[in-house]
């Protein structure tokens, strides 16, 4: 870890830059960033309802025996639980002013959603080959869970190396991974209602539900530019 005296450099950077932003776009930035806020907030809190109704949500679709796996029980829970927190702590993580005046704070935050990202990703694995819809979804959901450890586990090596833009780049591919969460239900009632029929549109939703987000997280990081890597 390099010395504090680069973030008053950094700031000075992000303010003058900041200034020369067209005022529009700058009220634009905050308007989108409130938002995604406040529906990360929301789908983290979401988890919650399932420890009050046994047959909340999609937990109303699954088979009795299933619900009676004790393995795959603990697995959802695990799952809805970590990923209701990675999901409320990311989005802190892209504050610029917690990581130029706060950087311990956003060491500490980064280490419980590295934990929390993991465990989410892990149990989310298994829970995809028993999801509705056959292969076509749970491959979906494989792939979703398996980009999200590794662009999360990548992010992580890459701050431990000091590689901090390459950091960057994979953490913001690790939330928008994360952020599945909230698309899945954006998408799934948009798609009952266009097919009328709930499977379809599980199988649709088991790929629709991340895969833009990464093109949205490609679009997000590739101005980044790969020869700044540097220590922190």
């Amino acid at each position: 870890m390099s010395g504090a005296t680069k973030f008053p450099l950094k700031a000075s950077c992000k303010k003058t830059e900041a200034m020369s932003q067209n005022p529009t776009s700058l009220r634009s930035n905050k308007i989108l960033r409130i938002t995604l806020a406040a529906l990360a907030s929301i789908i983290g809190l979401y988890p919650l309802l399932y420890f009050f109704q046994s047959s909340f949500g999609l937990l109303g679709n699954k088979d009795s025996m299933l619900l009676a796996n004790m393995l795959w029980s603990s697995a959802f829970y695990i799952h809805v639980t970590t990923g209701g927190l990675s999901l409320l702590i990311g989005w802190v993580q892209f504050n610029q002013r917690i990581r130029l005046s706060a950087a311990a704070i956003h060491r500490r935050l980064g280490k419980l959603y590295l934990l929390f990202a993991l465990c989410s990703s892990v149990s989310s694995a298994y829970l995809a080959l028993h999801a509705e819809g056959g292969v076509i979804s749970a491959t979906g959901f494989l792939c979703l869970a398996i980009v999200w450890f590794t662009t999360t586990f990548m992010g992580y090596t890459s701050i431990r190396k000091g590689r901090v833009i390459q950091h960057k780049r994979f953490m913001v591919f690790s939330y928008a991974s994360c952020f599945a969460a909230v698309t899945l239900r954006i998408w799934l009632p948009l798609l009952i209602i266009i097919y009328g029929d709930f499977i379809k549109a599980y199988v649709l939703v088991a790929w629709l539900c991340w895969l833009p987000n990464m093109f949205v997280a490609y679009m997000l990081t590739r101005n980044i530019n790969k020869s700044q890597n540097q220590f922190v």
